[in-house]
């Protein structure tokens, strides 16, 4: 089963363009350990406010974001944007989500309700 997953986190508002330049191009080594540690459709979405909201679909969180701990290319990117956030008390931005409850899927409720039509037939 697919988890989704949103979460939070603040970029300093003084460092807003430059995450956004960062991010229009992060590095091939990271893109694919992403990708290779089950981090799927990951999307970040940034706010004139510096909210930053982040997305993904993985089979397992825990396990995605323990093997990014493990990558030498995650270490280096988390030194790199420490300095873009707020509110992260030292620990690395990876460490400080603020994970959202999903608490509606369209898709889910669908599948159900059909099923429960398909039961009452």
């Amino acid at each position: 089963m697919t988890q989704r997953v949103c979460f939070t986190l603040r970029v300093r508002p003084d460092r807003l363009a430059e995450y956004r330049e960062r991010h229009a191009a992060v590095w091939p080594d990271m893109l694919r350990a992403l990708s290779e540690t089950g981090w799927g459709n990951y999307s970040l979405f940034l706010s004139d406010d510096g909210l930053l909201i982040g997305y993904l679909e993985t089979e397992d969180f825990d396990a995605a974001r323990a093997a990014m701990a493990e990558r030498d290319v995650n270490a280096r990117w988390q030194a790199e944007m420490a300095p873009f956030f707020e509110g992260t008390d030292g620990a690395s931005a990876d460490e400080s989500f603020n994970v959202i409850p999903e608490v509606f899927h369209l898709e889910d409720q669908l599948a159900a309700a059909e099923a429960e039509e398909f039961a009452g037939e």
